[in-house]
């Protein structure tokens, strides 16, 4: 089971930033905020909402999977699915119908 750390999700964020050559200041003017957050979630000091997570996907050209988990979409194997799925049903109808919506967010964002 893969469990968010915002330390390597920040090591990830500034691997890629410095691979694709953009500047802390670039990356925080591209996504509308002030370079001290960009800094801040890339040391893992800060988290972020879920509009900055797919602003910084689309900008550094990772999936929301290689950004929170450090793998491609394509590397779910079945223990995590049945994990997600074994989530999923110890939750509220809502909670449910919630997680269905953020997941049509990532599909769209990363398409």
């Amino acid at each position: 089971m893969s469990v968010y750390d915002k330390k390597k999700v920040g090591q990830r964020i500034r691997k890629q930033r410095e691979a694709l050559e953009i500047s802390r200041e670039q990356l925080a003017e591209q996504i509308g905020r002030v370079p001290r957050f960009c800094a801040d979630i890339e040391r893992g000091q800060a988290g972020m909402s879920i509009e900055t997570m797919l602003s910084i996907c689309t900008l550094l050209k990772l999936s929301p999977n290689e950004l929170l988990l450090g793998q491609d979409a394509n590397t779910t194997t079945y223990d995590e699915t049945e994990l997600i799925i074994a989530a999923l049903n110890q939750c509220t109808e809502k909670q449910r119908k919630d997680a269905l919506a953020l997941l049509k967010l990532f599909i769209t964002a990363i398409h």
